[in-house]
């Protein structure tokens, strides 16, 4: 099924998980940075994947504003969510709702909270020292989980047939 996958990042970590989606979901797909490019025509795709990282608390702007300026035509589509986040349980679910209206985290087909990290070395000096000042010492494990990308994947590649179910 031909599928956009939107997301921001700014250090490139959404980036590498958005690209890890694109390859579990086949050869259909089409990548869209909001950071830096133009956004198509949202009719050819019947399913699209939105995601974003965190930073201060928050997801990006242009993540909101993509779901938002979007969302009467989003809600008609096959919808799967994601963020990246280095905060874990209710801090990283509360996080995820703040990242989507409602009416999207309802009618999305999946979801998923991919813990994200920190790459010190595509930040510049002030980022750096803002960052350390926020995590302190904390050390964030420099590790993408491959497995659960590729279970959000399969999930999206999953076709409900209530037939399967009868026996």
């Amino acid at each position: 099924m031909k599928t956009l996958i939107v997301y921001a990042t700014l250090h490139g970590v959404t980036g590498k998980i958005s690209q890890k989606i694109k390859e579990g979901l086949g050869d259909d797909v089409v990548l869209l940075n909001l950071m830096k490019e133009r956004i198509p025509s949202l009719k050819t795709f019947p399913r699209i994947i939105i995601g974003g990282s965190i930073h201060a608390g928050k997801v990006q702007r242009r993540v909101t504003g993509f779901c938002n300026r979007n969302l009467e035509e989003l809600r008609e589509k096959e919808i799967g969510l994601f963020i990246c986040c280095i905060e874990e349980g209710e801090v990283a679910e509360m996080q995820f709702m703040g990242a989507f209206p409602e009416e999207l985290r309802i009618a999305a087909k999946t979801t998923a909270i991919f813990k994200g990290y920190i790459d010190f070395g595509s930040m510049n000096f002030f980022d750096r020292f803002f960052i350390r000042r926020i995590v302190g010492n904390k050390r964030v494990k420099e590790k993408i989980d491959s497995e659960a990308i590729m279970l959000f994947a399969k999930r999206m590649d999953r076709i409900f047939n209530p037939f399967l179910y009868l026996s």
